[in-house]
């Protein structure tokens, strides 16, 4: 395992201008402010120059063929959803080892007792260039009209349209700026709610990404007559959802400020008004807390709540009198496990009493637990328990619109690529119900789940996947090796246990990866994500370090041969990383990151993050957010980390000027050799992308750090 020999580069130049402002008193100079503006001259040049130094760099890396044709091997296993049920029909996405996108399904019984499948979207077929992806999909409660988005030509600009689901024909639609637009169909499937922003042209310049309302669209009309039904006068940066309850009785509204970790919801009983203006009354309004609410088909209430319980409680109501003093607890909060989702069985062959199926993840390790509907007890013994194939991830838990003794479920682990199960309440059994289309032959891989201490004395906990053979009788390493670590500590995102080719291939070739479920997570819950937010950010970032210093000291790796990585707020945390701590890291690859935090509100969706992390309006905030902002903490002749910004000229989530700034700042600064390399992707957004492509991109990252960190990736992965 041979490290690199480096040599200095000569980066591109990179005037540094003298800009300096001065906000609440304090002077921040902005040394590279002109690469903000793409269209620049300068910065065109520039960005020209440093994609020639990547390519040539990128040359230089052994084994990068290897690594492309593992990762296909492995993407080619394919994709398999859970159903979503509308009557005998069941929608589902697939992909195959052939397709470069998930297609849409749908299944149903044929004459002859068979099942017969039909290929609804594919989008491909719509856009054989691969830059169109499928952002959402939602059929009606008859099954017979589905309303789909797509974003194409590699933006992320969802645009909404009805297909009739017997003929493929497009009935409606296209129906424009509806990104991140819930669909809740009428009964009837001739009208549905969603969310759309309003016409940018009513709007002030920068704020066309804002201003969302909830609307009730009639199929077959101009979306310009849809009715507005909600929202007039909340925050700008407000996201919305919408459900209607199966009766179609109930309408349920929900309000959040930007990604801020509570909402505000409201009901409405149709019954009593038109669907044009339901009589929305506050369900749950002004509450620090988050809010899941919908009507069952029982006619109760039920609220899903982290209101007095940080890891989550489920409590039901007369929808009639829906307000918090009214709530009774159905599942209470359990001490160490966090509630995350669950779904109701009433049919036939369960016991008359009905059921329900409680999601949960103790830390980060999912489980299923069975409960009587009525008293919300769970069942005693085995009963109580869903068998699960492993210590994996539990997700997309659902049941029949209509009632019934069965559910689904997804399930993955380290090593398993995700699989669809199905559990039948009258017997107790899990079966395997569809997996992936294609087979490959997985890396005899373990995973170890550690406990090391944050800089506080804070327990965090870390995935660490190796191959079997790299370690010894104890579980531990034989060697030190060389080492991956990754992380995102933020939005109360989790990071589970999950089938991932890239970590496959590290860990196959030998390899450590090491996943750290710091705060700023949800993983132990909605404190846990509290305490990493705002102005405890730092607490993320320490976690992270000491993840770092434990697999160091613990001989699992050395500085040297240790490598992080992260993506979007994963960036910011790798960026903070390496600014802090630049002596821990061999090598970084920082993704579509946020890292000038003084002016990352001016930017993309920025204005809605200040709810996780601050804004730098206000003189406490700006401290916090100078205390950690990567770019502004740069100091030269530090020997920083080899670093690699990946970044995608279509994100309108992120901006690309954040990696285009610190590049610039690393280039400038550091004392050491090695190189600070900056890809830049066209047509592609922050998340979606077709196979081929996320294949090219990991083959790159992967091989970076491979060639930093000394692991050789060799013939016959």
């Amino acid at each position: 395992m041979n490290l690199p020999v480096d040599r200095t580069l000569p980066y591109p130049p990179a005037p540094r201008e003298k800009v300096v402002e001065e906000v609440h008193g304090v002077r921040i100079e902005d040394p590279y402010r002109w690469v903000e503006d793409p269209q620049d001259s300068r910065t065109r040049a520039w960005s020209a120059a440093q994609h020639e130094l990547f390519q040539e760099a990128a040359a230089q890396w052994q084994g990068r063929k290897l690594v492309v044709e593992r990762l296909r091997r492995l993407q080619s296993v394919g994709v398999v959803g859970v159903p979503v049920w509308r009557g005998e029909r069941r929608f589902f996405l697939r992909r195959t080892a052939a397709q470069e996108h998930v297609t849409l399904m749908v299944a149903r019984p044929g004459p002859d007792g068979t099942t017969v499948e039909q290929m609804l979207l594919d989008p491909m077929a719509l856009d054989p260039s691969g830059l169109t992806t499928l952002d959402a999909w939602q059929p009606s409660r008859d099954g017979d009209r589905l309303a789909y988005q797509v974003s194409e030509g590699g933006t992320e600009e969802s645009v909404l349209r009805v297909m009739g689901v017997g003929t493929g024909e497009v009935l409606d639609g296209p129906i424009d700026r509806a990104r991140y637009s819930p669909v809740a169909w009428l009964p009837d499937g001739e009208a549905f709610y969603y969310v759309r922003r309003l016409d940018p042209a009513s709007l002030p310049a920068g704020e066309e990404q804002y201003h969302r309302r909830v609307w009730l669209h009639r199929v077959g009309s101009d979306p310009s007559t849809d009715v507005m039904v909600f929202g007039e006068g909340l925050d700008r940066r407000t996201y919305f959802g919408v459900g209607v309850s199966r009766d179609g009785r109930w309408l349920v509204v929900s309000a959040s400020t930007g990604t801020a970790p509570r909402e505000d919801v409201w009901i409405a009983d149709l019954s009593a008004g038109s669907c044009e203006s339901p009589e929305l009354r506050p369900l749950a309004v002004g509450l620090d807390a988050q809010i899941s609410a919908r009507v069952g088909r029982d006619g109760r209430l039920y609220v899903g709540t982290d209101l007095d319980a940080p890891r989550g409680r489920l409590a039901v109501a007369d929808p009639s009198r829906p307000g918090p003093e009214h709530w009774k607890d159905l599942i209470a909060e359990d001490p160490e496990a966090v509630l995350e989702s669950y779904t109701i069985l009433d049919g036939p062959g369960t016991g008359g009493r009905g059921l329900i199926v409680v999601g949960w993840t103790r830390h980060a390790v999912g489980e299923l637990t069975v409960h009587d509907l009525s008293t919300g007890e769970r069942l005693p013994g085995d009963a109580g328990r869903v068998p699960l194939p492993g210590l994996g991830s539990v997700g997309s838990l659902v049941s029949r619109p209509e009632g019934g003794h069965e559910a689904w479920f997804s399930y993955t682990d380290h090593t398993t690529p995700s699989q669809v199960h199905r559990f039948d309440a009258r017997t107790g059994v899990v079966e395997l119900f569809a997996s992936p289309p294609g087979t490959v032959k997985v890396p005899q891989v373990v995973t170890r789940q550690v406990v090391y201490r944050s800089t506080d004395g804070t327990p965090v906990r870390m995935f660490v996947i190796a191959r079997e053979d790299v370690l010894d009788g104890r579980g531990d390493p034989r060697e030190p090796r060389p080492t991956l670590l990754y992380g995102y500590g933020g939005f109360g995102i989790s990071l589970t246990p999950g089938f991932s080719p890239g970590v496959l291939t590290w860990t196959e070739a030998g390899g450590i990866y090491a996943v750290a479920n710091l705060r700023g997570g949800a993983e132990e819950g909605e404190q846990w994500h509290r305490d990493g937010m705002l102005g405890g950010k730092q607490h993320v970032f320490d976690d992270f370090h000491c993840a770092a210093e434990y697999l160091i000291d613990r001989g699992w790796t050395t500085a040297d041969r240790l490598a992080v990585q992260g993506g979007s707020n994963g960036g910011l945390l790798v960026g903070a990383a390496l600014t802090q701590r630049p002596e821990l890291f061999a090598a970084v690859v920082c993704s579509a990151p946020l890292l000038d935090m003084v002016r990352y509100e001016k930017f993309g969706l920025g204005a809605t993050w200040n709810v996780e992390y601050g804004s730098a309006e206000d003189p406490e905030q700006l401290g916090w957010l100078l205390g950690y902002s990567p770019y502004h903490r740069v100091e030269e002749g530090t020997p920083y980390p080899a670093v690699l910004f990946t970044v995608f000229e279509q994100d309108t989530r992120v901006d690309p000027l954040h990696a285009r700034k610190l590049c610039a700042a690393l280039q400038h600064a550091t004392a050491s050799a090695r190189p600070i390399l900056l890809r830049a992707e066209s047509d592609v957004g922050h998340g979606a992308r077709s196979v081929s492509r996320g294949v090219e991109l990991a083959a790159d990252t992967l091989a970076f750090l491979a060639h930093r960190t000394g692991l050789v990736f060799e013939p016959g992965l």
